[in-house]
């Protein structure tokens, strides 16, 4: 009996071993079989039963490989011996463990606020991220939904971002649409490197299974089966954030992430996402999670700028205060 398995959307170093390690330690395990790799696939020979025994333990070893982005000879020897690794037994219960990123790191939920929003995610279909850059707004939302895409409870991820010039003219960047633009993303396919392999990723974003377009790419769609993060929703419209809330359809789960402090809008525009939370507000089933200076993760000098900056915002709104003679103090 001849049997094909195809590895799809692998590391093949990774899943390998280096000089074929791995493989070679799993052809040892089942020597009554013949096994062959090419490329992106697997041909087993041998008798029906033997290849049926082989593909449901190989399986067990593909599901773990997906989980977890690693896989190690230690964890092969686990799997086949017991059918469960150690990591599954004991790693996956760690409660703060969104999804486990590139060579099997966990991504967590590192601060209260991120852990709300963790929480907040099991309870609610649209929910709003509001603080200050650095918080991991963004990079949680996108760690839940690339869970969810492993766990099959979506079909697909949509990461969305207003394309609001901060200062800049994107009609005059070189290049067609789609050069114009990406850089506008690239803190989105950012996080996505982090927690899906590069082969993975390239293969979703191919299919459509993973999709990141600009705001205006969402008009007249609907959105089911899908988690959909918008990104930087301070710079929408009222008329472009409410398109936006009005995509969603059946069984999808939209995060709203935004910065009400760096609005980059013009100034005769009014910031749909500030309207939105005034709009919204008390309705079941959407939450809001106010990220402040304390859940900030990057450098420590970030902090030290966002309150630096408050601080000098909150003096001009005092002098101006003083200036026009009332409540000076």
């Amino acid at each position: 009996m001849d049997k094909q398995i195809l590895l799809e959307g692998i590391d093949l170093l990774e899943f390998f071993g280096v000089n074929n390690s791995k493989i070679e330690l799993v052809k040892r395990l089942f020597p009554k079989i013949k096994i062959t790799a090419r490329g992106h696939a697997l041909f087993v020979q041998g008798e029906p039963k033997e290849i049926n025994t082989f593909e449901k333990k190989f399986a067990l070893i593909l599901d773990h490989y997906y989980q977890y982005n690693m896989l190690t000879e230690e964890t092969i020897h686990e799997i086949l011996d017991a059918g469960v690794s150690s990591i599954e037994e004991n790693g996956s219960s760690e409660p703060d463990i969104i999804v486990f990123g590139n060579s099997g790191k966990p991504v967590r939920a590192r601060t209260p606020n991120q852990r709300r929003l963790v929480e907040a995610n099991s309870q609610n279909d649209l929910i709003f991220a509001i603080g200050p850059a650095g918080t991991g707004k963004t990079y949680t939302a996108i760690a839940l939904a690339v869970r969810a895409l492993k766990n099959k409870e979506i079909k697909k991820i949509i990461l969305s971002r207003p394309a609001v010039e901060a200062g800049e003219n994107l009609g005059f960047l070189p290049g067609d649409l789609k050069e114009k633009i990406d850089p506008y993303l690239q803190p989105l396919y950012d996080a996505l490197q982090d927690m899906i392999p590069p082969k993975k990723l390239e293969e979703f974003l191919k299919d459509g299974v993973i999709q990141i377009a600009p705001l205006a790419f969402m008009r007249g769609r609907t959105l089911s089966n899908a988690y959909v993060i918008l990104d930087e929703a301070q710079n929408t419209t009222v008329n472009q954030l409410k398109m936006f809330l009005t995509r969603m359809g059946l069984n999808a789960k939209f995060i709203i992430t935004g910065d009400v402090t760096q609005i980059d809008l013009p100034r005769k525009s009014h910031s749909g996402l500030i309207q939105a939370l005034r709009i919204l507000k008390g309705i079941k089933n959407i939450s809001t999670i106010y990220f402040d200076k304390k859940d900030i993760v990057r450098h420590r000098l970030v902090r030290d700028i966002v309150e630096a900056y408050d601080k000098y915002d909150d003096q001009k709104i005092e002098i101006k205060t003083d200036s026009t003679g009332k409540n000076a103090k």
